[in-house]
C-alpha cells in the first residue's frame, strides 16, 4: 500500500532529481575551469557522456535510414556547440543568470509554434527577463562575452529541440547516445586544443567522468523515466524549475549571490517557460 500510494510523486521526483543533479553536476564542474578552462571542461562531460551512454544503450543494435542519421548529426552538433557555450557562459556569468538565458531558446520555439494572444504575456516576461539582466535596469554589470555565449547556447538549443523533433520517433536511447557521439567531434578537439596534455591528468579524468555522471548521465536518464510516466505539460512545467535551481545550488556550492533584480529576471524565465508549456498543451 505505502509503495502504491507514493508511486505517482516518483516521476514528479525523478525530474526534481534530475534539474538538481544537473546543477550540482555543473557547479562542480567549474572547480576545473584553473585547470583546464571551460573548453576542456566541457569535453570530458560530453565525451564521457558519450561513452557511458553508448555503453548503456548500445545503439549498433537498432537500424537507421540515412535520413535518421542525418538528423541525429544535425541534433548532435547542435547539442555539442550548445554544451560548449554554455561552459564558456558560466566562465564569466553566474551559473543561475547562464541557465535563465539559454532557457529563451527552448521558449523562442515555443512561441514561434503559436499566434495565440495569451503566448504575448510569456513573451513580455521574457522579455522583461533579459532586460532585468542588463546593466540599463540597475542591475549588476554582466560580462558581454559571457551574455553572448549564453545567447549562443540558447540558440543551439533551439536548432537541438527542432532537429531532435525529427529524430524523434527513434528510442530515446538510440538517439540521445548517437547524438552526444556527434557532440563528442565537435567538443572533444576544442577541448584538446586549449587543455591539451592537462586532460589526461588522472585526477582531471576522473572529476571529469564524474561530471558526466551527476551532470549528463543522471539527469537524462532520469528525465527519460519521467516522460514515461508523466504528462508533458506537468513535466515542463517542473523542468521549467531549472533556472531557480541553478541559481540556488550556485549559491549554496559556488557562493555565487545575486542581486534582487537578477533574482527577478530569473523569476520572469521561470514563470513564461511555465506558463507557455501550460497553455500550449492546454490549447492542443
Amino acid at each position: 500500500m505505502q509503495t502504491s500510494r507514493f508511486a505517482p510523486l516518483l516521476p514528479v521526483l525523478a525530474v526534481l532529481g534530475s534539474v538538481t543533479s544537473l546543477a550540482i553536476g555543473t557547479s562542480y564542474a567549474k572547480h576545473l575551469f584553473p585547470l583546464i578552462g571551460a573548453q576542456g571542461t566541457s569535453a570530458l562531460r560530453v565525451g564521457f557522456s558519450a561513452l557511458f551512454l553508448l555503453a548503456l544503450w548500445r545503439p549498433w543494435r537498432w537500424h537507421a535510414s540515412r535520413t535518421d542519421g542525418i538528423a541525429i548529426l544535425r541534433y548532435g552538433l547542435a547539442l555539442g556547440v550548445m554544451n560548449l557555450l554554455f561552459y564558456m557562459a558560466i566562465d564569466t556569468i553566474p551559473f543561475g543568470i547562464a541557465v535563465a538565458i539559454e532557457f529563451t531558446g527552448p521558449l523562442a520555439v515555443a512561441m514561434l509554434s503559436s499566434r495565440r494572444p495569451i503566448d504575448f504575456v510569456w513573451v513580455g516576461c521574457a522579455v522583461a527577463g533579459l532586460l532585468l539582466l542588463l546593466p540599463v535596469a540597475g542591475g549588476p554589470a554582466l560580462d558581454t562575452a559571457g551574455v553572448l555565449y549564453a545567447l549562443g547556447a540558447a540558440a543551439c538549443w533551439a536548432l537541438y529541440i527542432v532537429f531532435g523533433k525529427r529524430a524523434g520517433h527513434l528510442h530515446a536511447g538510440h538517439s540521445v547516445s548517437l547524438g552526444l557521439l556527434a557532440a563528442s567531434l565537435v567538443v572533444v578537439p576544442v577541448g584538446v586544443a586549449h587543455a591539451g596534455m592537462a586532460l589526461l591528468e588522472p585526477r582531471v579524468l576522473l572529476a571529469g567522468a564524474v561530471v558526466a555522471v551527476v551532470s549528463s548521465a543522471i539527469p537524462i536518464s532520469l528525465e527519460m523515466m519521467a516522460l514515461k510516466r508523466l504528462p508533458r505539460e506537468t513535466f515542463g512545467i517542473l523542468i521549467s524549475m531549472e533556472p531557480a535551481v541553478a541559481a540556488l545550488w550556485a549559491l549554496l556550492l559556488l557562493h555565487e549571490r545575486l542581486g534582487g533584480l537578477q533574482w527577478l529576471a530569473i523569476g520572469c524565465t521561470v514563470l513564461a517557460s511555465a506558463g507557455s508549456t501550460l497553455t500550449a498543451r492546454r490549447s492542443r
